[in-house]
C-alpha cells in the first residue's frame, strides 16, 4: 500500500515538475514572487511548490488597429485609422523581465501603447495645416517611431511599423477642398486654354507673315524673270529685224518694207485678239504713209541712240 502511495506522490511531483513552452514564447519563473529565471521554448522542469511560472510571453510579431482623431493648428478635424506592427526587443534577460513586470496585464500595456501613439502624432499634427496633412504620411510615420523607440525599449517592446492607412476630415470640410481642388482645376483649365490661343495666334501670326513674305519673293522674282523674258524677247526681235533688213538690201529692196510688215501684222493682231474693245486706225494710203515715217523716225532714232550720234 506504501508502495502504491509513492508511487502516485512521485507521479504527482513529475507532473508539477513539467513544463511545456511552446515555440515563439517564453516563461517566466518566480519563487516566492520573486524573479528566478526563464524558460525556453521545448520541455523544461522546475521545483513542485516552489518555483512558480508567473507569466508565458509571446516573442513573435504583434499587430494592433489604432482609430483616433486629432486637430491640426487651423483648428481642423483629421481622424487617422492606423495599423502597428510591433514585438518584444529580444529575448535577454532584461528584456523579457521589463515585458513581465512593467505592467500588471496586456490589456494596460495596450492602452500606454496606443495612447502614447495617439498623443505623438496628435502632437505632430498640431504644428500642421489641414492643407499639409495628406501629403505627411511618412513624415508622422518618422517623428511617431523617433518619439516612441526609447520609451518602448524601456518597456521591453521595438516598433517595427506604423502604417496610416486612411486619413479623413469633416464632411464640411471635405466639400471645401473639393470645390477648392475644382476652382484650382478650372484655372489651370483656363490659363492652359489661354496658353493654347496665345499660340495658336502667334503659329497663325507667323504663318501668315511667312506666307507674305514668300509671296512678295515670289513675286519679285516674277518680275525679274518677266523682264529678263521681255529683254531677251526685243533682243531676239531686234536681232531679226537687223537680219531681214541686211538680206533686204542685198535684194536692192527698201527696209521701211519691215516697218511696214510690222504694221500689217499688228492690224492683224488687233483684229484677232481684240476683245469689244474699239481702237481707231487710220487704214487710207495716206495714213499708212505717216505711220510709215513715223515708225522710220522712231527706228532711225534709236539708231541714233545707240550710235551716240545728237541732233
Amino acid at each position: 500500500m506504501s508502495a502504491i502511495i509513492t508511487l502516485v506522490v512521485v507521479i504527482i511531483v513529475l507532473y508539477l515538475s513539467v513544463v511545456i513552452v511552446q515555440q515563439g514564447n517564453v516563461a517566466v519563473i518566480t519563487i516566492f514572487g520573486k524573479y528566478q529565471r526563464i524558460m525556453t521554448p521545448g520541455l523544461n522542469f522546475k521545483i513542485p511548490f516552489i518555483e512558480y511560472v508567473f507569466r508565458t510571453i509571446s516573442i513573435q510579431n504583434r499587430s494592433a488597429e489604432l482609430q483616433f482623431q486629432a486637430i491640426t493648428n487651423d483648428q481642423a478635424n483629421v481622424y487617422f485609422k492606423a495599423m502597428l506592427l510591433y514585438t518584444v526587443t529580444d529575448q535577454q534577460e532584461e528584456s523579457i523581465k521589463n515585458v513581465a513586470f512593467k505592467f500588471i496585464d496586456q490589456a494596460n500595456f495596450m492602452q500606454a501603447l496606443v495612447r502614447s501613439i495617439e498623443g505623438s502624432i496628435r502632437s505632430f499634427v498640431a504644428t500642421k495645416k489641414q492643407a499639409e496633412i495628406l501629403s505627411l504620411r511618412t513624415e508622422i510615420v518618422a517623428d511617431v517611431k523617433e518619439n516612441l523607440d526609447h520609451i518602448l525599449l524601456g518597456w521591453g517592446y521595438h516598433l517595427i511599423d506604423l502604417q496610416i492607412n486612411d486619413i479623413t476630415f469633416d464632411e464640411e470640410i471635405v466639400r471645401s477642398m473639393a470645390k477648392v481642388v475644382a476652382s484650382n482645376n478650372s484655372k489651370a483649365a483656363a490659363e492652359n486654354e489661354g496658353q493654347a490661343l496665345l499660340i495658336t495666334k502667334t503659329k497663325a501670326a507667323e504663318a501668315e507673315g511667312n506666307y507674305i513674305r514668300i509671296q512678295a519673293e515670289a513675286e519679285r522674282e516674277a518680275s525679274r524673270l518677266r523682264g529678263q523674258g521681255l529683254a531677251q524677247f526685243r533682243e531676239e526681235v531686234a536681232k531679226g529685224m537687223a537680219v531681214a533688213a541686211k538680206e533686204m538690201e542685198k535684194a536692192n529692196l527698201d527696209s521701211s518694207l519691215i516697218l511696214f510688215s510690222l504694221w500689217t501684222e499688228s492690224l492683224k493682231h488687233f483684229a484677232e485678239e481684240g476683245k469689244g474693245n474699239v481702237i481707231f486706225l487710220d487704214g487710207s494710203v495716206d495714213g499708212m504713209e505717216r505711220t510709215m515715217k513715223q515708225l522710220q523716225a522712231m527706228h532711225q532714232k534709236d539708231v541714233n541712240d545707240k550710235a551716240g550720234i545728237k541732233k
